[in-house]
């Protein structure tokens, strides 16, 4: 039998010991989080610039007729962006009816159905994450020799800049939606099938619900980006400073980027001065999307 001494040696010998810590791995840590804010300082600090040189140079432009009123390539007091603003509104419209199912059903594909051992599957996802990185050009190079030339000939139209511009967008709704499905609980699955209910019925009443928060920011965020995008555009060939509004998904159309592109490059100060009054207002817009974005995820949001 142990003597007390002998049980205290062996529950010192059992004891953990925690490590000092090392002070050269604080100093790094210390570094990294200082150089980490000072980034995003600069980019904070650069941000406020833009949007500060671009309210003060563009907010005595701002009027109701720079929206009621089609471009002018001669008289910057009577020009606007109306065409432009219908342009862009119809298509997000359309690149949202584009990218919403297939980048949602691509995702369940991926996350409920696919068998990540097959080959196919592992490359489909590894071509996913690769084209989300693939700059913007590439994608309005492609949407011009194959969508408007090209297997499907829509020529310069709303359709084919919604789908050039689906293509764009669509890796992020398909990851951003693989995440939101990903993060549901299998044991929410778990449960449904053992109730009777199918692998289908178990993805539209259980699944899609409690994803759909993540789904709806990321689609939205997406097309945030695709509202700003200027070289797939001018790539096929959208029309510049048009004074007509699109009739249809084969109308000939432009955008808000295309317009301030336009306006940007006239050497008339006042088409300068509208530039900036019509990057205040796709900022607008683009506030507006992240707020729907913002209130979306705060509605639905679910707490597993």
């Amino acid at each position: 039998m142990s003597t007390p001494a002998q049980m205290a040696a062996k529950a010192a010998q059992q004891t953990t010991v925690i490590p000092r810590r090392d002070p050269a791995d604080a100093r790094k840590e210390r570094s990294f989080a200082f150089l980490m804010y000072a980034a995003l300082a600069v980019a904070g600090i650069s941000l406020a610039a833009l949007v500060f040189q671009f309210v003060s140079d563009g907010a005595g432009a701002l009027s109701w007729n720079l929206l009621t009123n089609f471009p002018s390539k001669v008289s910057p007091e009577t020009s606007g962006v109306k065409s432009a603003l219908y342009g862009t509104i119809y298509l997000m419209l359309l690149t949202a009816v584009f990218v919403i199912p297939v980048g949602i059903g691509t995702a369940i594909y991926l996350e409920e159905y696919a068998d990540r051992r097959r080959w196919f599957n592992r490359l489909i996802e590894v071509n996913i994450q690769n084209l989300a990185s693939v700059p913007s050009v590439v994608y309005g190079l492609l949407g011009l020799a194959f969508i408007v030339r090209g297997p499907f000939s829509l020529g310069r139209t709303l359709l084919a800049g919604a789908i050039t511009l689906g293509l764009l967008v669509l890796p992020v709704v398909i990851i951003v939606a693989r995440e939101a499905i990903r993060a549901v609980p299998s044991s929410i699955r778990d449960g449904s099938l053992a109730l009777g209910a199918t692998k289908w019925q178990t993805i539209w009443k259980q699944v899609l619900p409690g994803s759909m928060a993540g789904i709806a920011t990321g689609v939205i965020l997406a097309l945030s980006r695709a509202i700003g995008e200027t070289a797939p555009l001018i790539v096929i060939g959208a029309a510049v400073s048009p004074r007509f509004l699109p009739d249809g998904i084969n109308s000939e159309f432009t955008a808000l980027p295309i317009q301030i592109f336009a306006f940007s490059k006239d050497n008339d100060p006042q088409f300068i001065q509208l530039a900036s009054a019509t990057i205040i207002v796709l900022m607008v817009l683009l506030l507006a999307m992240n707020s729907v974005a913002i209130y979306l995820r705060n509605r639905f949001e679910q707490k597993w």
